[in-house]
Order: C-alpha cells, then structure tokens, then sequence
C-alpha cells in the first residue's frame, strides 16, 4: 500500500473514532474535548497506534487553519441581540480577564517551576484563554440552559479572548528573545494587534456582505465555499498587515452573521460541519504530538499550575472584570469556574518551540497538561455545578426547522416547518384562529404522509407539521403561536426581563410564564397596554403596574409592537 492511502486509511479511521466518541461524551458528560485528545494519544508512537508524529510546524499549520474555521464559525452565530445583551462583561473578561489570569498565574508559574517571571508570564498567557466548544457542548450536552444574559457572557467571552492570549504569547516570546522590549514596544504592539484586527475584520465583513448577494453564482454550492474563502482572506490580509487575523475573523463572521446573505441557511450548516471536522482534526493531531511518558515527568508542575489557575487566578480575574456589571454572587461563582481550556493554549504551546524560546519542551507538555487537567476537572463538573447554584433556566422548546428558499437572488423570506404537539399552544385550533400576522402564509399542512388543505375551518393536530413563509422580522410573533407550554406552570425569572409580541393574548402569558396583567384573558398586549395609556404606543411608552413594568422595546412596521415585561424599579 502507497504511503498516501495508509495516511488516507489511517486518518479516517481516526476521524471515525473522533465522531463515535462524542456519542460518549454526551451520555457520560465526559467533555468530547478530552476524547479527541486520547484518540490521538492512543494512536500515537506510545499508544496502540504507534504512529510517531513530532512534526510541530505541520501541527502548528493545522492548528491555525482549524482556529481560523472555528472563530469565523463561532461569529456567524453570535447575534446582534447576544452583543447588545452581554458585549460590556464579555469583553472585560476578554480582555482584562485574561491579562489578569496571567499575571497572577505567572507570578505562580515562576515560583512552581523554578524559571524568571518574564518565562512564567509567557507560560500562563499560554493557558489564559477559555475555550465556547468545550463550555457549550459540556452544558448542551447535559440539557442545561443558562439565563440569557449569562450564556451570551460566557459564549461572548470564550469565542473572542483567543486574540488577547495570543497577542500576550507572541509578543512576551519576542520579549524573551529580546526582538522587542517589555514597555513601549509591547503596547505598540497590542494597539497595533487589536486596532488592525477590528478595522480589517469589520471592513472585510461588509465587503463580504455586498460581494455574496451581487455575485449571482450559477451553483448555490458555491455560496458557502466563497463565504468560508472570505474569512481565509480576512485572516491572511489582516496578518500580512500586522494585525490580528484571529480577532479579525471573528469579527468579520460576526458582521456576515448579521447580515442579510444569500444561501444563509445553507452556508451556516456548512460551516457548522466544517467547524466539527477542524476540532476533531486538530484535537487529535495535537494528541499524536503529547508522549505520556513526558507528561508524567511534569504531571507535579502541572497539577500545582492548574490549581492556581482555576482556585486563585480565574476567579480574582473574573471578579475583578465583571463587578460592574450586576452580576449575583452565584453567577460571579459560574463564570470563574466556567474556565475550560481548549485548543489554543495547546496550539500556543508550540509556538516556544518553533520560535526557539529555551525549555520549549517544558511549556508544551506543562500546558497540554493543564488543558487535560481542565477539561476533566472543570468539565465533568461543570453541569452540576450550575445546578447546584440554581442557575439554570426552564428549557426553552425545540426550535423549528428552518429551510432556505433556494434562489440565487436576495430573498428576505424563511420556510419554517413547525411540528404541532400535545403541548403546542396551536393544538386543535382551526388556522383562523391562529392569530398570525397578516404577511404570514401557510404553504402547506401535513399529516402522517397527507396533504392536509390548509384552509380556515383546518384544525391542527398533534402530529401535523406546518409550513409557513414568512419574513424574518416576524418570526419572534409566530415562535409565539406555536410555542410549546408547559405541563405544569413555569417561573420564569424577570430580573432581566422578556420580550413579547403585542399579539400575544394575556391568557397566553399566564400560561406560559405565570404572569397574570389582571386584564381579560382574550386582549393582547398592545390593547391592554392602549386601554391604559389612551394614546398611540411608541417606542419607549410604558405601564406601571404592582410590582411589574410594561414598556414599548421597538415597533415593527409589519408585525407591529415588540412589549417588555420587567420587575418594577422601587425606589
């Protein structure tokens, strides 16, 4: 057999253990993290694989490109609302978080393993970032749902402090190397670093934006090739110009998730599987490059190192970066134990050897073990953790399925495919009695492998699947329609409010979150909140009621006004 199909053979098999192993990782809560890495382990020249693989420029070439997969896919799926919610703490804890794990760790990291304080500063911002895939996947997994502006703080955070510990690697190795001084010349450079990457990245995610609905491809195939080729490009131009292309492609993910995109749908699942297969690559070629035999020799510095990252330097960071925020003192708890290690600092263990730093053996096998130590530690742990703390939130239904319509041509218009259930608000209601806005359509009805007519008098039942077409801007009010309630009464905490549509009915609102306005049950919102204020509504008019607040959020010209509901302020 040629050498290129034992490589073809050997890294599929690997690639199928990878796969295969998340289905244990959901069962047993074992971060699918920790997985890939013995994969890898095991298939390496000290495992039952006996593949020797030390090649760490080729891991480090890897690494990079699978990151780059991972934050641009990390930023198409951050939404404008997570930003408007949780930009403030996330990018504290982003930043200053960061800067102040490292420090503290490194002051540690000195004393622990007998090196200058310039070397332990350089090993701790090696490990000072977090990692969103082994958070979210840890709690997914799990079934547990964070408060809003909790989850959007801790996936905000984890997916946009990788430029931060990055910058702090490169720039304390050209420090050690003394290709820069410890002042003046680190500033330039973190101004230069963070101010290209922001610029670089926003401007290539509106140029991306404009390029990808004018192009009129003939193949819909192609749209998610020519997005994933933007935030390569995105990434290299901004690194040729001596930014950071990390934070660039974030970024300018984020500004062509937010944006109005031909083939959206589409190219989101592509990228989605495209992220899946970079983690599993990368994880299990970083495994084949640790030899246990070595992580043995520095499991002592390891342990003492990863402690006072997660016990010490973490939560002083964490409370240090969010106390201004309104965080309780249960959430300030989640958040520094929420500390997960992932891909990055394993890859920035190799940039002391391929740039030449002394003992670079010794910062990676010391920081692959701490990245283990994390992950097991903090994620098999991580679930009840968060329950113990009450901090989870009542699990939100299913989301529908959306279907793209195929056109290659800009249209501002979804399928969405609700499935009715025993617990659906719509089941057994006629279509008329629905309440849907009136640019809503319903394309179609099934039942069982019938077509059902979807006509007025049609009453829904369990089992039945609907297809609509609607806009975008008036899928929050349908969601509503056909949301599923609850068995029994759900207490739905309003510290930091919910958002309705003013068609929803009060009967609804009593049902679905024990929120009872004492108005009739059959009125929506937008009529109690007329009834009470004898006055057209605007953006920013409001109601006060015992104990409760009623405000106008924003008023869609189709779907009509968005209503907040909130804790009264007492003063």
């Amino acid at each position: 057999m040629f050498l290129v199909d034992q490589l073809i053979l050997s890294g599929s098999l690997l690639v199928l253990i990878a796969i295969l192993s998340r289905k244990f990782s959901a069962r047993f809560g074992v971060p699918v993290l920790v997985l890939f890495l013995l994969v890898g382990m095991l298939a390496g020249s000290e495992g039952i694989g006996g593949i020797d693989f030390n090649n760490f420029s080729i891991a480090h070439g890897i690494g990079t490109v699978a990151l780059v997969v991972i934050l641009f896919d990390g930023g198409l799926r951050t939404s404008r609302e997570s930003l408007q919610r949780a930009w403030k703490p996330a990018l504290s804890l982003a930043t200053l978080g960061v800067f102040l794990t490292a420090v503290i760790t490194g002051v540690f990291a000195s004393w622990i393993l007998g090196m200058s304080l310039l070397q332990g500063l350089l090993l701790s911002s090696i490990v000072a970032s977090t990692d969103a895939a082994a958070v979210f996947s840890t709690l997914r997994s799990q079934g547990v749902n964070l408060e809003r502006k909790l989850a959007d703080t801790l996936e905000i955070e984890s997916a946009s402090n990788d430029p931060m510990a990055i910058f702090l690697t490169v720039g304390l190795i050209q420090v050690v190397l003394e290709e820069r001084s410890l002042g003046v010349g680190l500033l330039s450079f973190f101004v230069m670093q963070m101010g290209l990457g922001v610029v670089f990245g926003y401007v290539m995610g509106r140029i991306g934006a404009l390029l990808i609905n004018r192009i009129n491809l003939d193949a819909a195939g192609l749209y998610p090739v020519l997005v994933v080729t933007i935030g390569f490009a995105t990434f290299g131009l901004t690194a040729f110009a001596g930014g950071s292309g990390f934070l660039a492609v974030y970024i300018a993910g984020v500004v062509l998730g937010n944006s109005s995109m031909v083939y959206k749908r589409g190219t989101l699942l592509f990228h989605d599987g495209l992220a899946w297969v970079s983690q599993i690559v990368m994880f299990v070629v970083l495994g084949l490059l640790v030899y246990p035999s070595a992580l043995v020799e520095t499991a002592w510095q390891g342990l003492a190192m990863g402690f006072v990252l997660m016990f010490v330097a973490r939560p002083l960071a964490v409370l240090a970066s969010i106390w201004p925020f309104g965080f309780t003192f249960k959430e300030f708890v989640l958040i520094s134990w929420v500390g997960l290690k992932g891909a990055v600092p394993i890859i920035l263990g190799t940039f002391p050897l391929l740039l030449g730093v002394p003992d670079g053996l010794l910062y990676f096998n010391v920081v692959f073990f701490v990245v283990l130590l994390s992950t097991v530690l903090q994620g098999t742990t991580l679930t009840k953790t968060a329950r113990m703390l009450g901090l989870e939130s009542p699990e939100e239904a299913e989301p529908p399925v959306t279907l793209d319509i195929t056109s290659l041509h800009q249209v501002n218009a979804d399928i969405v495919d609700y499935e009715i259930t025993e617990i659906s608000a719509a089941a057994h209601l006629r279509i008329s009695e629905l309440n849907l806005p009136e640019d809503v359509v319903i394309a179609m009805v099934t039942r069982d492998r019938e077509i059902i007519p979807a006509r007025g008098a049609t009453v829904l039942l369990p089992g039945d699947h609907v297809f609509l077409i609607l806009r975008p801007g008036a899928r929050e009010a349908v969601d509503h329609v056909f949301r599923q309630i609850p068995q029994e009464p759900v207490e739905i905490p309003l510290r930091t409010g919910i958002l309705l549509p003013g068609s929803m009915r009060l009967r609804e609102i009593d049902i679905l979150y024990s929120i009872d306005l004492n108005g009739d049950p059959d009125e929506n919102l937008e009529q109690f909140m007329l009834r009470h204020l004898h006055r057209p509504l605007e953006e920013g008019s409001f109601v006060e009621l015992p104990g409760l607040r009623l405000y106008v959020h924003s008023i869609d010209e189709k779907t009509g006004p968005i209503i907040g509901i909130e804790e009264a302020i007492t003063h």
